[in-house]
């Protein structure tokens, strides 16, 4: 399967001061705020959901189509995706605007005070589906990811207009979309992807119900936390799929992503959906135990002693011909 996944593409860069920010606010001068922190370290970080998802599909072996929107900055970035598997060459690079980056300052209270600067996210919109199909010679599913809304709207009428199956993966751009947004973005899906807390927001500013969500999409995955995930479909009794032994918890950031890398990925191999959220869980463990998005590594011995562990014989014969 030739898998596109589009979503914004940013760097974080994180900061800490040793001391407290509250030691610095003087609490009759507020409205005249004016500070600058010496900090103690910064900590540069590859982000975004479109990269994150495309590094893990890597990791797999796949050869995932990046889609989206980066500065002229996005040089040593791009050949850290290329290395790890990632198809770049649908990356727009804007002419005038720098990379998305999110900069934050953690205080010894774990206060943070960050900016998001969206940079050329925003051109995500001036992205055409059809001339990446071009290059690649057809796409078969695009997961629309949390991106410049205006881009998840147009990519998404432009999956219905081409007849392209989509996957639709909100997240974090809920918040800020109205339900006649959502409901665009996520009629006629082929797998909406979202949290728990997500699927109830979901419903709330949709007006749906779980009922007649369900009816609108062919596949709801929804992550459940500790508790693994749960794909349903009209028809069909739910899969619920647990999550492997955790051998440290040091950062959750990226471990959703990470799922929809495995998740995807099994579906390009052609496993069933129980087969492919076994693969999706694991790898968003190797991501709960490392610290940033992309900084883990698969070995594919420990990985596959750890996948028949957690999931069994048979299911570790399958994934294995293809990991292999």
């Amino acid at each position: 399967m030739r898998i596109a996944v589009t979503g914004s593409i940013a760097t974080d860069h994180l900061m800490t001061f040793p001391g407290r920010f509250a030691d610095q606010l003087v609490a009759d001068q507020l409205h005249t705020v004016s500070l600058s922190f010496l900090v103690d370290n910064l900590d540069v970080r590859r982000g975004g959901v479109g990269p994150n998802i495309c590094f893990g599909m890597g990791q797999l072996g796949g050869r995932p189509i990046l889609v989206g929107a980066a500065g002229s900055d996005f040089d040593e970035y791009r050949a850290w995706l290329d290395r790890h598997g990632v198809d770049t060459g649908s990356v727009r690079i804007s002419e005038v605007l720098h990379t998305a980056r999110f900069v934050c300052t953690t205080d010894a209270d774990h206060n943070q005070i960050g900016s998001f600067y969206t940079g050329a996210m925003s051109e995500a919109r001036q992205i055409e589906l059809k001339s990446v199909a071009d290059r690649v010679g057809g796409l078969d599913l695009v997961l629309i990811g949390a991106d410049d809304p205006e881009a998840m709207l147009r990519h998404t009428e432009e999956c219905k207009a081409r007849s392209i199956p989509f996957a639709a993966d909100f997240s974090q751009q809920i918040a800020r979309m109205s339900g006649d947004d959502i409901r665009t973005l996520l009629e006629g899906a082929t797998y909406l992807f979202s949290n728990e807390y997500e699927k109830g927001l979901i419903e709330s500013k949709t007006g749906w119900s779980d009922e007649e969500i369900l009816a609108k999409v062919d596949h709801r995955v929804t992550t459940l936390g500790s508790r693994g995930v749960r794909i349903e479909q009209v028809g069909a009794e739910p899969i619920v799929v647990g999550v492997p032994e955790e051998e440290a918890k040091v950062d959750p950031t990226g471990v959703g992503d990470a799922f929809r890398a495995g998740f995807l990925t099994g579906l390009s191999w052609g496993v069933g959906h129980e087969r492919a959220a076994q693969l999706g869980c694991m790898l968003a463990t190797l991501v709960i135990e490392t610290l940033g998005t992309q900084e883990y590594t698969l070995r594919r011995a420990n990985f596959m002693d750890r996948f028949t562990k957690a999931y069994g014989d048979e299911a570790a014969a399958e994934v294995r011909s293809h990991l292999q």
